[in-house]
């Protein structure tokens, strides 16, 4: 209890905005992990929701931080804190499963791996705690878990909504989608390319509905006649 992923806590914190309930809890002491777009997003709004401290945990140095630096500038000003070159280990909770702490290792950086970063390497003996009553996982790129359950869409194992290829159509017909919730974390060209195709789809498959529906009334009307004629 107490860890949750971004698009969790962002969603309460959407519907609570909404008035329904008033904001939802939020603990004394916040930590997220990761120090992406989503991870400032996630680590400001538990500061304007009410959280004491708030703390980034990122594994590399602020220098290799994937999110945009106005993004950063706006989190330290709005109090967020930045502890950058440790990583969790594991996380430590009571007696009632609920996190109390995390444990943190040391890093430091040595030569480039595969997304030509300083690879992140632990340094032995260097644990610490950082005791945390809530810890957001904003590490990574997941797709939206409620679409299968509430919008009955065909996904694949990866989570991604199942597509027509060249029309973009899902498992329910007249349903499109396209971009990331189908391919995974892609580009905005690759977003707008899929778009613009299921556009094109949605309109041929409206004018086919239009056609279908008018062809149905003429049928109706024709067999109507004919049996006015017939009574006659």
């Amino acid at each position: 209890k107490g860890v949750w992923p971004p698009k969790a806590s962002l969603r309460r914190a959407s519907w609570a905005g909404g008035g329904a309930g008033g904001p939802p809890p939020v603990a004394r002491r916040v930590a997220v992990i990761g120090a992406g777009n989503t991870a400032m997003d996630a680590a400001r709004t538990a500061i304007r929701l009410g959280a004491e401290e708030v703390t980034i945990v990122y594994r590399r140095s602020e220098a290799e931080s994937p999110s945009r630096a106005i993004e950063v500038g706006f989190a330290k000003e709005e109090g967020v804190q930045f502890r950058y070159l440790v990583n969790p280990t594991r996380f430590i909770g009571d007696e009632n499963g609920r996190l109390t702490a995390m444990e943190l290792v040391r890093m430091r950086l040595e030569a480039a791996d595969d997304s030509g970063r300083p690879r992140p390497v632990p340094v032995p003996g260097s644990e610490h705690v950082l005791p945390v009553d809530t810890c957001i996982m904003a590490i990574g790129y997941g797709q939206e878990e409620l679409i299968p359950e509430q919008a009955g869409l065909a996904v694949d194992r990866w989570g991604g909504i199942v597509v027509n290829k060249e029309t973009g159509e899902t498992s329910r017909p007249g349903v499109f989608a396209g971009g990331d919730c189908v391919t995974g974390s892609l580009t905005v060209v690759h977003a707008i390319a899929a778009g613009r195709k299921a556009a094109a789809a949605m309109d041929r498959y409206l004018q086919q509905r239009r056609r279908e529906q008018a062809g149905s009334a003429v049928s109706a009307g024709r067999r109507a006649a004919a049996g006015f004629t017939a009574a006659r």
